[in-house]
């Protein structure tokens, strides 16, 4: 019997439509509570080693992607180049990734909702973001792609026009106002702030299996979301931060807590907040984090779709809807274990969970590059990394660092996450791994 197939329907602006959209909400809030880490320059420094990081990655990724077109993503590659115990250590750091993601965002969109509607909690809003978005991905993905890169083209249009309201205000001596408030080591402790600028890009992989000439248009879709968002982050850095200072995009008036919502508190130094143009401003800026929240979704049931299929996670989950051809168990699972998360009420750590996920699964997936490169020299590559080795080299090294300032300044988060992965891995062992050969 032949394993389940997902239908092939993606091209190359969908897939810029929905490297973009995962990542676009990490512009729209998050980005500034490192500010109150590292301060303007702190946060700067960390931003630029972590564009370093996802470039030299992101290229060196897609040379994997194009090669082996699946589902899975770096758990595909790791598996394949490692074998299959890092390659579970993979693919459970891409799912905590990709579970972890959307209910810190739909916590954001609760927030805004709330805001415009006060008599209706946020959680309502948040939840009912999960049920909606989870069954659009269910009816079949080039709908969800669809809808996405709409989405994601008014996210853009949105932080253009905020950069267009804002940037004429701008005056460089807001940027040097108090500009590492914690000294170095703020630098350090703003690494996850600046990751989720860029958090999720690799999941245009994951739509690989579904994508026409994936070999063609993943490099494509890849390298035009890339540059696309490199450009959006320090536009929106500087026309934030120019119009007032970091602590006016951090602490709300007369409060010493730290705001989930950086654009509005900075568009508030230039226009009034009962002007139309502010409302218009804060009413599309909802679309950034809809654009993230229903991408990473996608992206996400994919991965633990791929886990199921090969036998790391139950049967059930590796199951394609016989109708929608989708991953609707997947889809399913990952929605209840979002919900859960969202309840905590702990945003912050939620994000910094997902940014260990992250940084793990980058760190694995360029050990992979370089097993494949060595185990694999006749595989077709239809696209190869520039500047080998340096680009791999520099993304393996630079996500290490990140690694280390991470657990040492968040180490109770560090411990959740390790046991996540433990416990999963012990949960494999014993009940789903039978010595059986897994499918590549």
């Amino acid at each position: 019997m032949s394993d389940p197939q997902l239908k092939k329907v993606l091209g190359p602006v969908m897939l810029w439509g929905l490297g973009v959209g995962y990542v676009i909400s990490g512009m729209y809030f998050g980005w500034n509570l490192g500010l109150a880490e590292g301060g303007t320059l702190g946060l700067a420094i960390a931003t630029i080693f972590v564009i370093i990081m996802y470039l030299t990655f992101t290229f060196s990724y897609t040379e994997m992607a194009c090669a082996i077109p699946k589902a899975g993503g770096a758990f595909e590659y790791a598996n394949r180049g490692l074998g299959k115990q890092l390659g579970f250590v993979a693919g459970i750091a891409q799912n905590i990734e990709f579970v972890f993601a959307p209910p810190a965002i739909a916590a954001a969109i609760g927030a805004y909702l709330h805001l415009l509607h006060p008599g209706v909690g946020y959680l309502t809003f948040a939840i009912g973001a999960y049920l909606i978005f989870t069954a659009m991905n269910i009816l079949g993905v080039k709908l969800a792609a669809s809808f996405e890169l709409v989405v994601t083209v008014l996210a853009v249009i949105e932080l253009l026009i905020f950069a267009g309201v804002t940037l004429p205000a701008f005056e460089f001596s807001n940027l040097q106002q108090n500009a590492l408030p914690n000294g170095y080591s703020g630098i350090f402790a703003s690494i996850p702030f600046a990751i989720w600028f860029f958090l999720a890009i690799e999941g245009v992989a994951n739509v690989a299996e579904e994508t026409i000439n994936p070999q063609k248009n993943v490099l494509i879709g890849f390298g035009s979301a890339i540059v696309t968002l490199v450009v959006l982050c320090i536009i929106t850095f500087l026309s934030a931060v120019g119009v007032a200072g970091w602590e006016a995009v951090v602490y709300p008036p007369g409060s010493t807590e730290a705001s989930d919502s950086p654009l509005p508190l900075a568009i508030a130094n230039v226009i009034d907040s009962s002007h139309i143009l502010y409302k218009l401003l804060i009413g599309v800026g909802l679309l950034g984090l809809i654009a993230s929240f229903h991408g990473i979704i996608l992206a996400g049931g994919r991965a633990t779709f791929e886990f199921g299929r090969v036998g790391y996670a139950p049967s059930i989950l590796g199951k394609v809807h016989s109708r929608f051809k989708t991953p609707a168990n997947a889809l399913l699972v990952n929605m209840a274990v979002g919900i859960v998360a969202l309840l905590t009420g702990k945003t912050a750590g939620i994000i910094t969970i997902a940014c260990f996920g992250a940084i793990s699964l980058y760190i694995i997936s360029m050990w992979s590059f370089f097993a494949l490169r060595k185990k694999e020299p006749a595989l077709e590559r239809p696209f190869k990394v520039p500047l080998y080795p340096l680009f791999p080299m520099l993304a393996l090294i630079i996500a290490l660092i990140c690694l280390v300032a991470m657990i040492y300044y968040n180490p109770l988060t560090a411990l959740l996450f390790f046991g996540l992965v433990i416990l999963s891995y012990l949960y494999f062992l014993i009940f789903l791994d039978k010595d059986k050969t897994i499918k590549s």
